[in-house]
């Protein structure tokens, strides 16, 4: 190689980094429109539109709990162009399914835990019970005739309503979606007894009418619904799920492209309006650095490894 040309090859990552994005970026979100990651996704999305001088789109690829659209990101060009949101579920899918084409750690970049949340346990207003110990005699009454849905097979949701019927001693029929959303218009239309979602996903249907609050799934009450109580304190001490999305990007993806995106994501969830937007939800903003989000996802991956191999569910 010409000696010359070195210095020019050195100075290519820090330019990328200076002038990205100059086109959209995609923002891929693996699961159907509605849901809490999908308002969070979207939020990011107009604020980064905003203050990037680029367009940020948000792009639903749902299916398999997050699977598709994170193999989908995994097999994308390291340049910035194409992030993926991820959430409960990217830490939960490597110990449920065998067949993963992808590896969290091989396959992606960590930029940035988002943030944190917990569920909402809603029930359709039909549904004649109004809390934790109602829904339990209801349950015992009627063994494997109630429903609850969730956003998908092995996700943080669908593991509350284990933990749920574990620790309450019931048995209950899951009931997968695509996503939130689609578990969120089932429910309002009758379809299924109960949920769990994220308070950012329920909180409206509650407030409106559509959807019974039963209990928050986390270890404190809801600032926005103080009236609601945690499974915890309804009769069930030690029961706490909460959950947390991240931003993350396909492996190979430069360092100061990196710094770059975790700035710019800082910056957007760090917005008063937004960081309001997502309190008001029950969401709360992290922006860990790129480092402890990785080790935010090895944590995750063991607690859950326990809890599956407690629980037993396998996915194929």
């Amino acid at each position: 190689m010409v000696a010359w040309l070195l210095p020019a090859l050195f100075l290519v990552a820090p330019a990328a980094a200076q002038t990205w994005p100059v086109r959209t970026v995609r923002i891929v979100v693996p699961f159907a429109p509605g849901g809490g990651i999908d308002a969070l996704a979207r939020a990011l999305a107009q604020k980064l539109t905003e203050q990037a001088g680029a367009t940020f789109v948000v792009d639903n690829r749902p299916g398999a709990g997050g699977v598709l659209g994170a193999e989908l990101v995994a097999h994308a060009k390291p340049d910035g162009y194409t992030l993926l949101v991820v959430g409960t579920e990217f830490g939960i899918n490597p110990v449920t399914r065998s067949n993963l084409q992808y590896d969290p750690f091989r396959d992606f970049i960590p930029i940035s835990q988002l943030v944190t949340l917990q569920n909402i346990l809603a029930s359709h207003p039909s549904v004649p019970a109004r809390n934790v110990k109602e829904l339990i005699v209801l349950a015992k009454a009627h063994p494997a005739q109630l429903t609850y849905g969730s956003s998908g097979t092995g996700g943080g949701p669908h593991l509350a309503g284990e933990l749920f019927q574990s620790v309450a001693g019931i048995k209950w029929v899951h009931v997968p979606f695509k996503g939130a959303g689609p578990a969120s218009i089932a429910i309002m239309g009758g379809q299924i007894d109960f949920m769990f979602s994220s308070t950012a996903g329920l909180a409206e249907h509650v407030r409106t009418g559509r959807l019974r609050a039963i209990a928050v799934t986390g270890d404190k009450r809801f600032r926005e619904m103080p009236d609601v109580p945690t499974v915890a304190e309804s009769g069930m001490p030690g029961y706490s799920v909460t959950g947390w999305n991240g931003l993350c990007a396909p492996a190979g993806l430069q360092p100061e492209l990196v710094r770059r995106i975790h700035a710019e994501a800082t910056r957007a969830l760090g917005n008063p309006d937004v960081a309001a937007m997502l309190t008001k939800t029950g969401v709360e903003p992290v922006m860990s650095s790129p480092g402890a989000f990785g080790i935010f996802l090895r944590t995750e991956i063991a607690k859950w490894t326990r809890v599956v191999r407690e629980s037993g569910i396998r996915i194929e």
